[in-house]
This record gives C-alpha cells, structure tokens and sequence, in this order.
C-alpha cells in the first residue's frame, strides 16, 4: 500500500537458472531485513555458561521471549526462501525446518563444486571469445549481450581489464563500424 509506511520487498523468483545471481540478489534482501546472521549461521545455541549468566542476569521468561523473537525472525527468513522458489524447486526444501537449513540445500544443489564452477567459468569465457556483432543489431543491444555475459564471469570469479574489454568490443563490433576501429 503506497503512502503505509511498509516497504515489501519483492524477491526475485529461482527457476533453477542463474543461481549465482539469485543468490547474491537475496543475501542483499536479508541483510536489509537484518535476517542474514540468521539465514547463514543459523539459530543461536548458547553454551551452559551463557545460560546460567542469562538467568542469572534476567529472568527465564525474558529469556523465553528473546528465543521467540528469534523464532519468529527465523520462520520469517525461511517464508521469503520458500516464496523466493519456483513450485519446481520448492519440494527439495519443503521439510526443512530453518532458514539456515533451507538455504544450505539450495546451495549445496545450484551452487556446484569447484569443478563444476571451473567448467561453467570455462564454458562462459568460451562464448566471451566467440561473441560477436550480429548484422544488423544495435550496438546498445550488443553491449547489453556483451555485458550480461561479463557480469556471469564476475559471478564465477573472473576479472578482465578495462583494456581486454575495450578491445574484444572493437574486434567484434560488425563492419558497419569498421572506419571507427581502424582508426584505432
């Protein structure tokens, strides 16, 4: 509702595609919420020690409260994963009971093992070196092609110079725009 005063933020929705993205785009919204400690470590379990200095410092009913509260920021960060899932990787982590257990299944399924970043960054710097101008297409339209493909390399841990990309658009710009590069 404009003008209420509560900011509802809209969470991007996993289809099984782009998890890196996805992912990055969430750790954003729950540290805005301040959920994130939650989502990543999980729900604080205190030593003995700390118990009994807790009792000793408050009484057992505030601390009864203070573990709700927790509770309920938890159930809260564990609603926006489940609704931040398509019905189609949504059964996966249907029974997990936590924020922090959701999210540790989500990323021990997309995120992928060393290998398999290796060959996706692989695979990703293969198409870098094989992109080109289509015929016809708006430079802007190249770029944002160009562009989106960068950023999925960042994701994966790869940095280029501003020198290398300024050079792989002026090798692969069409012929239109040849005068422009020869005088380079």
């Amino acid at each position: 509702m404009a003008g209420s005063g509560s900011s509802e933020v809209r969470t991007p929705i996993f289809s099984g595609e782009n998890y890196e993205f996805w992912r990055i785009k969430m750790v954003t919204i729950f540290k805005s919420l301040g959920l994130w400690g939650l989502v990543e470590k999980g729900i604080p379990v205190s030593d003995s020690k700390m118990k009994t200095k807790k009792v000793e410092e408050s009484s057992e009913e505030e601390a009864e409260a203070e573990m709700c509260v927790v509770l309920m920021k938890d159930a809260k960060a564990l609603g926006i994963i489940q609704n931040a899932v398509s019905d189609q990787i949504f059964p996966p982590i249907a029974n997990a009971d936590s924020a922090k257990m959701a999210w540790t299944l989500l990323y021990s399924e997309y995120h992928g093992g060393d290998q398999v970043r290796s060959v996706k960054l692989q695979n990703l710097r293969r198409e870098f070196e094989y992109m080109r101008m289509r015929e016809g297409e708006q430079l802007t339209a190249y770029l944002t092609r160009l562009n989106e493909l960068i950023n999925q390399m960042k994701t994966f841990g790869e940095v280029l110079s501003n020198e290398r990309l300024v050079q792989k658009v002026l090798i692969s710009l069409s012929r239109v725009y040849d005068p422009i590069c020869l005088d380079y």
